[in-house]
């Protein structure tokens, strides 16, 4: 007697989401734009300093930071100023960025120490840098007392697990303060190239409200989050295209055109981002979420028991 034998099930996977971005071509994308970038970047710069104004407002003195996300470095200076004393760690996926930002902080620290010599002589530890992914930060176990981010986790497809990994090396007590772009950002250009057909245009940008869920989640204590909506104007579309690509935050969805996007698609595109000129400029929508929490005492172990701590009365 003969038995057929049946086709082994192959294991089935879910499909890559089209909105994912692509790592690697992130990476690429803002090693080009190094020697750009700074020039354009006026909305990161902007936002970070509002970012740092609301540091203004909380006790905090860190004996080690950590910068997820540095660019060129532009915080780096800044953390070091408000925070004398503390041991700043920068990182960047892009390995150029990472290194721009190392000859900025020599830079600063060469011009600091000729113009402070006379009157201290106890510097600041040098910043250290290091080109790392936030998803898997590049040190072992608890080390900071601040984890700063400004406008890096909208590249981040598994922002729950980048969360988690903020924690991780948070000290208890420690301050998460980051920036991201929420879902109405580059509303014009997402729906002005929708029409042309057929791919994605922007990244999948997350709710305010769902990211503080998922503060909650990974076991951070009172997260404060905010949201305002800042739009800046170009003389043309071709402007704002040119702006995105000088700071390397062009199209690295997982779903974008692989090939040129041919004259006509590209001319349609444009005409429906002409068509929202006002005042004489072509509008680009920026919803910037501002969040903090802390780190505080488990309350629990990992497999959901209770911690229950004992403390022994001091003696007489």
């Amino acid at each position: 007697m003969r038995y057929a034998r049946s086709p082994m099930a192959e294991p089935k996977f879910p499909a890559p989401d089209p909105r994912d971005v692509d790592p690697t071509a992130v990476r690429r994308g803002f090693g080009r734009a190094v020697a750009t970038y700074d020039k354009a970047a006026a909305l990161q710069r902007e936002v970070g300093t509002r970012m740092a104004q609301r540091l203004d407002y909380v006790k905090l003195a860190p004996a080690v930071i950590v910068d997820a996300g540095c660019g060129t470095g532009e915080a780096v200076g800044e953390l070091g100023l408000r925070y004398p004393g503390a041991t700043v760690l920068a990182f960047d996926i892009a390995l150029p960025m990472v290194e721009a930002a190392r000859k900025r902080a020599r830079t600063q620290r060469s011009l600091l120490r000729r113009l402070l010599q006379p009157l201290t002589t106890r510097g600041s530890p040098p910043p250290q840098f290091v080109c790392a992914d936030i998803n898997a930060l590049p040190f072992a176990g608890v080390c900071a007392d601040l984890v700063w981010s400004n406008l890096a986790l909208q590249w981040v497809n598994d922002l729950p697990r980048a969360i988690a990994e903020f924690r991780r090396v948070l000290k208890v007590g420690g301050l998460l303060s980051f920036t991201t772009f929420g879902p109405d950002t580059l509303r014009e250009i997402r729906s002005a190239f929708s029409r042309a057909g057929g791919a994605t245009y922007t990244n999948r940008f997350v709710d305010m409200h769902d990211i503080g869920d998922m503060l909650v989640e990974a076991g951070f204590a009172d997260p404060v989050m905010d949201m305002e909506r800042i739009v800046l104007t170009y003389e043309s579309p071709r402007a704002l295209l040119a702006e995105l690509k000088s700071i390397g935050a062009t199209n690295r969805t997982r779903g974008r055109l692989r090939g040129l996007m041919g004259r006509r698609r590209f001319e349609r595109a444009t005409r429906a981002l002409e068509a929202l000129r006002d005042g004489g400029r072509i509008p680009a929508t920026f919803e910037v979420i501002y969040g903090h929490a802390w780190k505080v005492a488990p309350r629990h172990t990992p497999e959901g028991h209770a911690i229950v701590r004992v403390q022994r009365p001091g003696r007489n």
